[in-house]
């Protein structure tokens, strides 16, 4: 196989991955309908469907327009030398291998931000402000930008130099020594995120004393589990959507819940979810989530450091020299393949963990709250409740709530 092969494998690769993507995104958009499935009924009104299904159309025509001109960009970098001619900018800055890999990745960073921008700005101002969703200022919005590129620089651009740093020393080593350190900094994220990250974008203040903090207390005693952490997060920030999350490990663990949850559901029907999140915790998804994470890594970087070095990689896409950027560029594209089957296995074993932490929520007799619950959140966030099953398939890290609550109703416990 020689380099102009590996270029063509490359734009095959890219353009069988859009065109499948859009015919997912097509069979997922016709299943609009005007007229309310009797399945729907009671979740959402007339009214309330029909704003669904605009929403659901302004969001296809929307992320059509946005996919069609990434690759269009993307062709045009492949075959106009894009990649190649930021790389002899680089080379000519710096003579650092590690200084022009971070420039490199830099560039392309900026440039990607710079087309991705009015598409955020409209998605943010126009399609979430016309169905009632933003909360964001301008300000807000500028700040978390700025925020964003900051945490890329001051914590992405010392990682990336640390691996391309032990690249350059460690030789066939190489994939061991950059595992231990991006594993590490995984753990590192799962246990801190919330604690460290999250309060540069988002404001946590502890629950305070009241009726739902001693519900949701008796329902962590009588499940034996330990929580002292129970935060709420200014979500309204930005939008009236709500959620709530579960992230850390051991006594890092905590759960944080969106103040618009509060303000939507009912004290049991926050108990079935947060309930359902601690079912993640207690039956070790969170756990083995991090540890299968690290082991595909672990993979990714053996394979990475068997073909980084091959010149082929790098002369695809018109650069003589191997180096690490541009075999990282090559590679990950190459890669694209395996990552699509992984993903799909990943998404199936998500949403079978989804069902047994509703299950878990359903065992303490919370099942009906917990459906309430989700028909709440979902009916207020106009979330499509009729996906098409391949979409599902491919896409879902969980399953649609219409599955979820057949799943519930046909177990033993639901009151």
């Amino acid at each position: 196989m020689n380099s102009e092969q590996i270029f063509y494998i490359i734009i095959g690769i890219v353009s069988t991955q859009f065109i499948f993507e859009q015919w997912l995104d097509y069979l997922n958009h016709k299943r609009v309908s005007a007229v309310i499935p009797k399945e729907l009924e009671g979740i959402y009104n007339e009214e309330q469907y029909a704003k669904q299904q605009n929403y659901k159309k302004a969001n296809y025509s929307f992320g059509l327009v946005s996919d069609v001109l990434s690759f269009i960009v993307m062709l045009a970098m492949l075959f106009l030398g894009g990649f190649a001619l930021i790389h002899r900018w680089v080379e000519a800055l710096s003579d650092s291998v590690i200084m022009q890999s971070l420039l490199f990745f830099a560039i392309i960073g900026l440039g990607s931000s710079i087309i991705s921008l009015p598409f955020s700005i409209y998605g943010t101002f126009v399609i979430e402000e016309r169905f009632g969703f933003n909360k964001t200022s301008p300000k807000t919005f500028v700040l978390d930008l700025i925020k964003s590129m900051l945490l890329s620089v001051v914590i992405g651009g010392p990682l990336m130099a640390l691996i391309i740093w032990l690249y350059t020393i460690a030789g066939d080593s190489f994939w061991l020594y950059a595992w231990m350190v991006i594993s590490g900094f995984t753990v590192f994220m799962t246990m801190f995120y919330t604690s460290v990250i999250l309060p540069l974008f988002n404001k946590q203040t502890p629950l305070e004393a009241g009726e739902l903090r001693e519900a949701i207390e008796t329902f962590s005693n009588k499940a034996g589990f330990k929580l002292d952490n129970i935060f709420v997060m200014d979500g309204s920030k930005r939008s009236t959507k709500a959620n709530a999350f579960f992230s850390g490990l051991g006594s890092r663990k905590r759960i944080v819940l969106y103040d618009t949850l509060i303000n939507d559901l009912s004290t049991e029907e926050i108990v079935a979810v947060l309930a359902h999140e601690v079912g993640h915790y207690k039956l070790k998804h969170t756990l083995w989530g991090t540890i299968i994470g690290v082991l595909q890594m672990g993979i990714i970087l053996f394979v990475f450091g068997l073909v980084v070095g091959n010149p082929l990689l790098s002369q695809a896409l018109g650069v003589t020299e191997p180096n690490f950027h541009m075999g990282l560029l090559v590679f990950g594209i190459l890669y694209t393949p395996v990552s699509f089957l992984t993903g799909i296995i990943m998404s199936v074993l998500s949403r079978k963990n989804e069902y047994a932490a509703d299950a878990f929520a359903n065992s303490f007799g919370l099942g009906k709250a917990l459906i309430n619950g989700l028909k709440t959140i979902s009916s207020n966030a106009l979330s499509n409740l009729t996906p098409h099953r391949l979409y599902v398939f491919f896409h879902y890290s969980h399953p649609p709530l219409l599955q979820r609550i057949r799943a519930i109703n046909n177990s033993e416990t639901v009151k």
